[in-house]
């Protein structure tokens, strides 16, 4: 049975793009463009990992839906998007642990995310060999 991965991000391009990388590498993906939509899909539909935008309709978008994610379901995973750290130098790090405790996410990544650093991430989250192939979720 296929994994399934709940991407959500308002760059329309980048919703594609990831969907394209994951599906190819395998997953089931559904998607959502803004914080609205993830909010009803996530009461619809039972993901393995959310990958999410930090900044769509609201500045924290992000960070309010990973808290509502880990609230449903604490063992998710959640990989958390941003371009914040490029655009104002602003850094968040996920390595220690009072950081992971008030940001819900288990990995915060920049943007642009390179599609190898994407699968790997995701990989390793669900706890998958590296050498992941389809085959292994058929």
């Amino acid at each position: 049975m296929k994994k399934k991965i709940l991407v959500v991000d308002d760059d329309l391009d980048l919703l594609e793009q990831m969907t394209a990388i994951l599906t190819a590498a395998g997953y089931e993906v559904v998607s959502a463009d803004s914080q609205a939509a993830a909010e009803e899909t996530i009461l619809k539909t039972k993901a393995d990992l959310a990958i999410l935008d930090l900044m769509m309709e609201e500045k924290d978008s992000g960070f309010v839906l990973s808290y509502q994610l880990k609230k449903l379901f604490p063992e998710m995973p959640v990989i958390l998007l941003t371009a914040v750290a490029g655009a104002t130098g602003l850094s968040f790090a996920t390595e220690q642990a009072d950081a992971r405790s008030w940001m819900k996410v288990d990995k915060l990544l920049d943007k642009p995310v390179r599609p190898e650093q994407l699968r790997a991430e995701v990989q390793r989250l669900l706890g998958e060999a590296p050498e992941h192939s389809p085959e292994q979720h058929r």
